[in-house]
């Protein structure tokens, strides 16, 4: 059902905020970082990071990293309307548009806040095709000279929409699992085919990293180096942000941590 009254949109995002602090709320988060201080929260985090995940994994981040210092990139279409008031309600900065409806304006906005604020996009979003990352992100993190961060999410047996993401939903009382990389520093002034390189090498890591999370969700297992995670705002990030932070590790070196092919073994692909 389209909501149309602004009363409605208002009315709507406050219960399902309040719905999702609660219901979140009751999950057990556990993180394995790669590095902890790409985590805002952090004490030791620096400089701004451009965070990355499914679409279909919204609302954890959006529970637990609120009044972070971060710009959420979300679609102008009206079904985001309510999803950009709770965002806000939540504690995030918020961009609309998309790269089928106001990307140039939206790149823009975003490149304007990545001076001082973290960004967070989701790259399969906002009409898919599921868990295909669009180049967007990569083209921003090589043009702002701005780290990524690649973030695998992941639910004990969640329900999932009839929707293009196939949105999950977590049960109450279960399992979150996450599995976060290192910052990855993506070259400058990168031609096609290097764009393409880099694109396709943050899918597969971003792909890989989201079935390890939803592996160890549905497991009752552990891994080396886990963090419990908690809701929590970070007093420091948007001071933090303006310090210089480190520069990444290279794309291919987070692969290469995980077992995965390097994006050099992929030059022979054709540009998308």
């Amino acid at each position: 059902m389209k909501l149309e009254s602004s009363l409605a949109i208002s009315a709507t995002s406050l219960l399902s905020t309040a719905c999702i602090r609660q219901w979140m709320g009751t999950l057990d988060y556990r993180v394995d970082f790669g590095d902890p201080t790409v985590d805002p929260v952090h004490p030791e985090y620096r400089g701004t990071k451009i965070y990355v995940f499914w679409h279909e994994n919204i609302l954890l981040p959006l529970y637990l990293r609120g009044h972070s210092n971060i710009a959420m990139l979300l679609s102008r279409h009206h079904d985001a309307d309510i999803l950009a008031r709770v965002a806000g309600l939540m504690g995030f900065g918020v961009v609309r548009g998309s790269t089928f409806k106001g990307g140039s304006v939206a790149l823009r906005e975003l490149a304007s806040r990545a001076d001082s604020e973290n960004l967070t996009i989701t790259p399969d979003g906002p009409r898919g095709p599921r868990r295909r990352l669009a180049p967007g992100c990569v083209f921003l993190a090589s043009t702002m000279r701005i780290p990524i961060v690649i973030m695998g999410f992941g639910y004990e047996r969640p329900w999932r929409l009839s929707t293009w993401d196939r949105f999950a939903i977590p049960r109450p009382w279960s399992r979150a699992r996450g599995v976060v990389s290192r910052a990855i520093h993506v070259p400058p002034d990168l031609d096609r085919d290097a764009l393409e390189l880099q694109r396709s090498g943050v899918e597969r890591l971003l792909v890989h990293l989201s079935d390890e999370a939803e592996a160890w969700a549905g497991s009752r297992g552990h891994r080396p180096g886990e963090a419990i995670v908690r809701k929590e705002p970070s007093r420091h990030a948007r001071r933090s942000a303006l310090l210089p932070g480190p520069a990444g590790v290279t794309l291919d070196d987070e692969l290469a941590r995980f077992g995965l092919v390097s994006t050099a073994c992929h030059s022979d692909r054709p540009a998308a």
